[in-house]
Order: structure tokens, then C-alpha cells, then sequence
């Protein structure tokens, strides 16, 4: 079994790096890891909106850099940080993966950094 890293070059808050991978691709199964809406090594202001569309362009950015799409996304994790933000969140969410939408959890969760929203997957992509 082949893997491959998809780096942690990319700087997190702070300007830190981070210590874990972007993605990991094993036999056609691409693991991303959550991604907030991060803009240049800082959370973007704005509320739920514009985070959950940045964490989302990024978790594609990330899905697309590894020649995946929405499409092959099989799983999707999610954890907000206020309940109330939920119906909103969906709604952007569907937005992206209203076609094909994956299985999902969807949590209450405090965040590490000062976020609203984390959103991470799943992919598969048959290597055959």
C-alpha cells in the first residue's frame, strides 16, 4: 500500500506549523483533516457565513489538490461551536454537497482557535 502526505508546510495561527498533514491518501481513500475557515495563517472575522464557506473552499482547495472533488467524498465530520448556528450552517453546507451528499456527524464542540465551525472527510476514489 502506497501513502501520501498532502504536507503540513502550510502555517496555522500564529504562523506555527502544524503538526499533521493536510490530507493522507491510502489505496484511493483520502483522509482531510478539519479545516476552519483559515485565511494566510489566521481565522477569518465574520461569524458562521463566511466561516463556513471559507472551511469548506479550503477542505475543497485541499480535495481538489489531491484530484478528488465533492463528489467523492463518502463522510464529512463537523463540529460547531453554537447549536443555534446549526440551520445556518446546513444550508451553506448543502450548498456544496446538496447533490451528492455524504454521510455526516454533525457535534457541539468548543474550538481550538477562535472559530465558529470545523469541518473535516472522507474521500474515495476507486485507483483502478
Amino acid at each position: 500500500m502506497s501513502i501520501k502526505r498532502y504536507g503540513a508546510e502550510k502555517a496555522g495561527a500564529g504562523g506555527q506549523n502544524l503538526p499533521f498533514a493536510r490530507a493522507v491518501e491510502a489505496d484511493g481513500w483520502l483522509h482531510v483533516s478539519g479545516q476552519v475557515a483559515m485565511e494566510d495563517g489566521e481565522v477569518i472575522e465574520g461569524g458562521i457565513i463566511p466561516q463556513t464557506h471559507k472551511a469548506i473552499q479550503n477542505l475543497i482547495a485541499i480535495l481538489e489538490e489531491a484530484n478528488y472533488s465533492t463528489a467523492d467524498v463518502v463522510r464529512c465530520g463537523v463540529w460547531i461551536d453554537d447549536p443555534r448556528d446549526f440551520w445556518t450552517f446546513n444550508k451553506i453546507y448543502q450548498s456544496y454537497f446538496g447533490e451528492n451528499p455524504p454521510a455526516r456527524a454533525c457535534v457541539q464542540s468548543s474550538m481550538m482557535v477562535d472559530c465558529k465551525v470545523e469541518v473535516d472527510c472522507i474521500a474515495y476514489k476507486s485507483k483502478a
